[in-house]
């Protein structure tokens, strides 16, 4: 390092009895002023300031001047060779010690004498060990790496935030440790990413990603961080307490309610503008004004007084209003610190609560359309369907299944009641339990009891041992009924016992079970009927008609027949790896116009036939059977029968005859007609031989 030859420069200040003098030199040393360099230069600087009690520092540049006595500082500046500095000195006698710190700096800086080394890596030492405190106490977490994106820093901060320790991570391939932490990339474009807000094990991280930067190249790349979840979270306190503010203003501003706010001084500090309406006041005649002034011998001034609250007291003004006025004192710690008086005009008030009622009456009914229209829970999406008589029957059975209450189920066969019975058990608490389904018309009446109940060992011949009833295995979940409606009376009794007592007994044992099961069923008979002919106990009937649940025909919600068409073909083309891609308007039209007997069970057997033989992907007229081919429109059905109905009254036996000849020509066979009409197909064939028309009929 070599002195350029320029003179020094003396400053004298003398209010401080201070004389400055500086001197520019030049670096010569191949690598600047390096840090080892700059360690020697930190200790000499240190006995000299002591030595001659000056201050001394050195000003790179366009750069502030730092002490030359502080090793960090020194290393910031990057001082590179034959790049010119100032050396500065400051004090009483600063002129030796300046000399001296330059004739030091053009020395050769031997750093092979052993007190040197030993004296330079003390205070590298000092200042690592500095660094280190420093990056273990500061509140952000950072993490370095170097040319080869390894890690080499990784604060305590940093442990904290990722979970992570130190000793898991120093020393490894950053992308092997930390997800996703982008340093490669950093090092590798030599670009920052300033102020990124990501979440990082449930916290909010503000990241800034920077290279570190040698001689213009990536040597590594430093991520620095902050949690700042909890700053996030006062934000939103925050930005939470504004919009309350902003909205009970709204409110204030907004109410039919006059609202006054008087200070502990008994000055009122705010009046909404229902306030001034009411008493048909202007701002500024009540605003600021104290209402020992204005009100001396009113309620308000009596509760700032006492703090006791006065609710429902009357005034009278002028015109006839009459205004009542609750008001109440602001107590805070104990003390009062003001009162809040609202009044209402009594005659508006009988205004509101007339517009109340009605506004009442139509929340009450939206509320229940929105429930019956809205799209029904998870447990019953198995069910199809968007009439108004389905959406009704959903919402009843959501709300059913809310409660564990009975329920009976009603509809023609196929209109899918164990799907509904499903979804009640499933959007019920006890979905968790088993659901048990029994039908009741499929077991011989003598092997129901035992089948519902169970029964002992011996009990009768071929019980061989005990059987568990499937009230047993419905245990805290639901047992569903079908076809209650065909149960003998002494079943019937058994069940109401179930139904009041939570209770019954094995076949052929003493023991008393109590159990824990809800209860559904479900039947296409008329009960009623049936209670009134004494086939079904009437008991029995109202324990479990508590919710009653109808489920239309297929033929009274014809608006579900395309939904229901493509959602079995696309079930049944995935089954049997077909794929139907249309079906044709003809077709189409002879579904929606058929009567389904058969119901949705029907239906979804007929495209299971469909998707089967068919061959084109598509479905048209001709792969109908002929029966539903030959049916015509409702409309044209509603007509005949309006024709009939107005023409001449004719005997009851030519109606008959009409209407069997109609049935067979639309069906074509004696058993498709006996459906619709609500006959065995033998009665339909009696009568078409008994009238004739019996000719090109087929038994099918």
């Amino acid at each position: 390092m070599k002195q350029v030859n320029i003179s020094p420069i003396y400053i004298y200040r003398k209010e401080l009895k201070t004389l400055i003098v500086n001197k520019e030199i030049e670096v010569k040393h191949e690598k600047g002023l390096h840090a080892r360099v700059l360690a020697m230069v930190v200790y000499k600087v240190s006995e000299l300031q002591k030595k001659y009690k000056v201050e001394i520092f050195i000003k790179y540049k366009e750069k502030k001047k730092v002490s030359a006595a502080s090793l960090m500082p020194l290393v910031l500046l990057k001082v590179k060779q034959n790049e010119k500095i100032i050396v500065e000195a400051q004090g009483e006698a600063p002129q030796e010690a300046l000399e001296e710190i330059c004739s030091f700096l053009e020395s050769d800086f031997d750093l092979e004498d052993k007190s040197t080394i030993n004296q330079v890596d003390t205070i590298i030492n000092n200042n690592t060990m500095t660094l280190e405190q420093v990056f273990s106490n500061i509140p952000n977490g950072i993490i370095a790496t170097d040319e080869n994106d390894i890690i080499t820093i990784f604060n305590e901060e940093a442990e904290r935030i990722l979970g992570l320790s130190s000793g898991e991570v120093i020393g490894k391939d950053v992308d092997k440790v930390i997800y996703q932490s982008k340093l490669k990339e950093i090092n590798k474009s030599g670009k920052s990413e300033l102020m990124v807000r990501e979440v990082i094990n449930d916290r909010i991280l503000l990241i800034n990603r920077t290279p570190i930067m040698i001689d213009k190249i990536s040597k590594g790349a430093l991520a620095v961080f902050s949690d700042i979840s909890n700053l996030e979270k006062v934000k939103n306190e925050l930005k939470t307490v504004k919009e309350l503010k902003e909205r009970l203003q709204l409110i204030l501003e907004t109410v039919q309610d006059g609202i006054c706010v008087m200070s502990s001084e008994g000055v009122i500090t705010y009046v909404n503008r229902a306030y001034l309406r009411i008493l048909s006041e202007k701002e500024e005649n009540i605003l600021n004004k104290n209402i020992r002034d204005i009100s001396p011998d009113g309620v308000r001034r009596r509760v700032l007084e006492t703090g006791k609250s006065v609710v429902g007291a009357l005034s009278y003004k002028e015109n006839d209003v009459t205004i009542v006025c609750n008001v109440n004192p602001i107590i805070v710690d104990g003390e009062i610190t003001g009162v809040v008086s609202v009044i209402k005009n009594i005659t508006e008030v009988k205004k509101l609560s007339e517009k109340l009622k009605k506004a009442s009456a139509k929340a009450e009914y939206l509320e229940e359309e929105l429930f019956r229209t809205k799209k029904p829970d998870l447990a019953f999406s198995k069910y199809i369907g968007y009439s108004g008589k389905v959406l009704d029957a959903l919402a009843t059975a959501s709300k059913a299944a809310k409660t564990n209450t009975t329920v009976l189920i009603r509809g023609e066969s196929g209109t899918g009641k164990e799907l509904i019975a499903e979804g009640i058990h499933y959007g019920s608490k006890n979905a968790k339990g088993p659901f048990v389904r029994v039908n009741c018309a499929a077991i011989p009446q003598n092997l129901l009891e035992s089948e519902l109940f169970g029964h002992e060992k011996g009990s009768f011949t071929g019980a061989i041992k005990r059987k568990l009833g499937k009230f047993e295995l419905a245990q805290n979940g639901t047992i569903f009924l079908d076809e209650i409606g065909e149960m003998d009376k002494s079943m019937q009794a058994k069940i109401l016992r179930v139904i009041q007592e939570k209770e019954f007994q094995r076949v052929g044992g003493e023991e008393t079970i109590k159990v824990n099961v809800r209860i559904i069923g479900a039947t296409h008979r008329n009960l009623e009927e049936m209670v009134r002919t004494m086939e079904f106990r009437e008991d029995l009937y109202y324990r479990l008609n508590v919710i009653p649940i109808f489920l239309p025909p297929l033929r009274e919600r014809r608006q579900d027949i395309a939904p229901l068409l493509e959602h079995f073909i696309n079930k049944i083309s995935k089954n049997i790896g077909k794929n139907i891609s249309l079906v044709k308007n003809d077709a189409m039209e002879a579904l929606l116009n058929y009567s389904w007997p058969g119901n949705v069970r029907e239906l979804e057997n007929l495209v299971e036939r469909l998707v089967a033989l068919n061959e084109n992907q598509v479905i048209d007229l001709d792969d109908l059977p002929s029966y539903m081919r030959q049916e015509r429109p409702m409309k044209h059905e509603k007509a005949h029968v309006t024709s009939i109905i107005e023409d001449d009254i004719l005997p009851l036996k030519e109606y008959e005859k009409i209407i069997i000849e109609k049935a067979l020509k639309r069906y074509g066979s004696y058993n498709a007609a006996g459906k619709v009409l609500g006959l065995t197909h033998k009665t339909v064939a009696a009568k078409a031989r008994q009238y004739g028309i019996e000719k090109k009929i087929s038994w099918e």
